[in-house]
């Protein structure tokens, strides 16, 4: 069993944490990495994440996959979760909520490496999907495909 002392500085989990007001508001915390210099993917998947068009305000949806390569920090999930659902009331373009959540795990986390990709499902009849990496695919690592297949409308 872990040493909880390990974990005392979480604010948010195991607690009634409310959504954050914004993403610029929202706390991402981290946890140490269990096995430093192990190299492995941790990948979160967000198949409901959603944020608001900046100019008429109407909702916007996507699936997002991350994958990251940790190297001293993992992300504590809940503080993800609620980082990633503050963008349900905030208005910002596809793009920038997509390079806007990798460059804040970027910041927080200082992984060894990270993707995102952002499937965003049709406004107006066209889907934009937005992909970002911080290098080059590793080369010694599995490294599964995303798993989310091209919008196919009805075909």
């Amino acid at each position: 069993m872990s040493d909880s002392s390990h974990y005392s500085h979480l604010s948010q989990l195991g607690t009634n944490t409310p959504l954050p007001a914004s993403p610029e508001e929202a706390v991402i915390e981290t946890v140490q990495n269990p096995r430093p210099g192990v190299q492995y993917v941790v990948r979160f998947t967000q198949p409901e994440f959603t944020s608001l068009c900046p100019l008429t305000g109407q909702p916007d949806f996507a699936h997002l996959v991350i994958d990251y390569i940790p190297d001293k920090l993992l992300v504590e999930s809940k503080s993800l979760k609620l980082f990633l659902g503050a963008f349900r009331n905030h208005g910002a373009f596809h793009e920038d909520c997509t390079i806007g959540i990798a460059q804040r795990l970027e910041q927080t986390l200082n992984p060894i490496w990270l993707r995102i990709g952002g499937y965003w499902y049709p406004r107006g009849g066209m889907p934009i999907d937005i992909f970002y990496q911080s290098s080059a695919e590793p080369t010694d690592i599995w490294l599964p495909d995303q798993g989310v297949a091209g919008y196919r409308g009805r075909g």
